[in-house]
């Protein structure tokens, strides 16, 4: 199978495959999903399912030419995908592109970047500065920094070198440079998440507010018609009733600030009814009955949801679940990290979908990234992270 791509933004692909109705060594490979078009069969590998998949949900025209059967009973498929503007192959930020737009015309945020001392590290900060959403202060050893940005081809020119040696004395240095004033966002660079986030949540640095440090994940999913945010997956490992309501408003306010007014927020779990031997299921109603007493202002509650009932009005429908929430859901509250890890990896890894992280809470928005994280997913992050701070500033004034 082999993939061509031209400036003409199409795609060619030839997918060995076995006709429907014949039996053989491919037979028990998955099945292309049926809204895929009029080519049926199946797949000889199943990277040729995730292309048709991709094909019918991405492409504007396409055209399927079936081949002659060989020798062998298969045949070849020949699949032209004619791709329009908005296609995340020829847009890589997808439908976060308009959130860096936004970021960029507000200007650039001062941001101080811990520890980049890695390839990634360093190109995530030069790559957000060269696209205008910030001025980088980068803390941390500079021999090492600069031989970082030598092996990533990045020009350090507009970055700000701020002398540290190790890096938990990077994130004191970063945690300090926002009690000035001096930083409006801090970046992780190349150090531990709990190196960072140690000091963030620590009472010493000065970061902390009179609610919950939490993260949030804007996603944007190819299957699901607008962004989706998803809710504890970084930081809190198994909160309880008032740190999820911190949670829950937390995630309210990405919402507000990325433009979604009133976010509908679906509390998941395994099931959608209340029962006692499943935590989860009475936190989610409970925390349903503190919005309508305004114990979290600003959004649409419902919950106990389970995941296909919270993306799906279909899966509600069938179920009998008559809901504000269903099929319309902007933000996914998880019952755990673990679940909420699984759940945005998930998504990321088999959907192709792409992952801003933010840490909110604190005093400033903090950039969470992986080292496995793309470029885009990195940028996109930064974008969020500043329209938050400006957001904050506005406030403030």
């Amino acid at each position: 199978m082999g993939i061509g791509y031209s400036p003409e933004k199409s795609i060619k692909t030839i997918i060995p495959c076995e006709p429907v109705g014949q039996g053989g060594k491919w037979g028990h490979c998955p099945r292309i999903p049926s809204r895929a078009g009029p080519w049926k069969g199946g797949c000889k590998l199943l990277s040729a399912s995730i292309i048709l998949f991709f094909a019918s949900h991405h492409s504007s025209r396409s055209a399927f030419s079936p081949g002659v059967p060989g020798p062998d009973g298969e045949a070849s498929y020949t699949i032209r995908i004619r791709l329009s503007k908005a296609d995340p192959v020829t847009q890589p930020f997808g439908r976060c592109q308009p959130l860096i737009d936004q970021a960029r015309a507000r200007g650039p945020v001062v941001t101080a970047v811990v520890y980049p001392v890695s390839r990634e590290g360093v190109l995530g900060a030069v790559e957000s500065a060269r696209l205008g959403l910030i001025r980088p202060l980068l803390v941390g050893p500079g021999e090492a920094i600069r031989r970082a940005a030598a092996e990533a081809g990045a020009d350090l020119a507009g970055c700000t070198l701020i002398e540290e040696a190790d890096p938990v004395a990077c994130a004191t240095r970063a945690a300090a440079l926002v009690r000035s004033g001096e930083a409006e966002v801090i970046m992780k660079g190349s150090l531990h998440t709990d190196e960072l986030m140690g000091v963030v949540v620590s009472r010493e640095a000065g970061l902390r507010t009179h609610r919950r440090i939490s993260h949030v994940f804007v996603m944007d999913v190819a299957a699901y018609p607008k962004l989706l945010l998803i809710t504890d997956a970084a930081v809190n490992i198994a909160p309880g009733l008032t740190t999820k309501r911190d949670i829950v408003q937390n995630a309210v306010g990405v919402a507000q600030v990325i433009g979604v007014e009133v976010p509908r927020v679906a509390l998941l779990s395994a099931v959608e009814t209340v029962n006692p031997d499943i935590p989860s299921t009475v936190e989610a109603a409970a925390l349903c009955k503190m919005a309508d007493r305004g114990q979290i202002t600003g959004a649409i509650l419902d919950g106990p949801l389970a995941f296909d009932n919270a993306i799906s009005a279909d899966a509600a429908k069938t179920k009998g679940i008559t809901s504000p929430v269903s099929g319309q859901a902007d933000v996914l509250v998880v019952p755990n990290l673990e679940a909420g890890n699984m759940l945005y990896k998930q998504l990321v890894y088999l959907s192709g979908a792409l992952a801003a992280g933010v840490v909110v809470g604190a005093r400033v928005p903090v950039v969470l990234t992986s080292r496995a994280d793309t470029p885009a997913s990195r940028i996109a992050s930064t974008a969020v992270a500043c329209l938050l701070a400006r957001a904050r500033t506005a406030q403030a004034e």
